[in-house]
C-alpha cells in the first residue's frame, strides 16, 4: 500500500516561485514512476511533470523552462520547483506514482492548491 502526501502550495505573486513536495509512504520508492498533475476548475487534469527511477524527466510544453521535477529517493520525496509562476499555472497539483513495470495501480495524492495572482 502507497500513500503520497503534497505539500508547499499556496498563493504568490505572478513572477514568483513555489517548490512542491510529494512524500511516499511504502516500500521500493524508487521503482516508482513519479508525475506531478494539475488541474485547473472547469479543466481537464493535466501531466505537468515526470521523473522515472533513472532520472529521466519529461514536461509539458506549457512548463518547460520554468519548472523542475526532482526525485531524492534516500527520502522517497520528488519535488517540483516552479519558477516565473503565470496565473494560468494556478490550480490543484497532484503526485502520482505508478510502478516503473506497470505491474501494479496507480497512487495518487490528495492535491496541494496553487494559486498565482496577477
Amino acid at each position: 500500500q502507497v500513500q503520497l502526501v503534497e505539500s508547499g502550495g499556496g498563493l504568490v505573486q505572478a513572477g514568483g516561485s513555489l517548490r512542491l513536495s510529494c512524500i511516499f509512504y511504502g516500500s521500493s520508492f524508487s521503482t516508482y514512476v513519479m508525475e506531478w498533475h494539475r488541474q485547473a476548475p472547469g479543466k481537464q487534469r493535466e501531466l505537468v511533470a515526470s521523473v522515472t527511477s533513472g532520472i529521466t524527466t519529461t514536461y509539458a510544453d506549457s512548463v518547460k523552462g520554468r519548472f523542475t521535477i526532482s526525485r531524492d529517493n534516500a527520502e522517497s520525496t520528488v519535488y517540483l520547483q516552479m519558477n516565473s509562476l503565470k496565473p494560468e499555472d494556478s490550480g490543484v497539483y497532484y503526485c502520482k506514482a505508478y510502478p516503473y513495470d506497470l505491474y501494479g495501480p496507480d497512487y495518487w495524492g490528495q492535491g496541494t492548491q496553487v494559486t498565482v495572482s496577477s
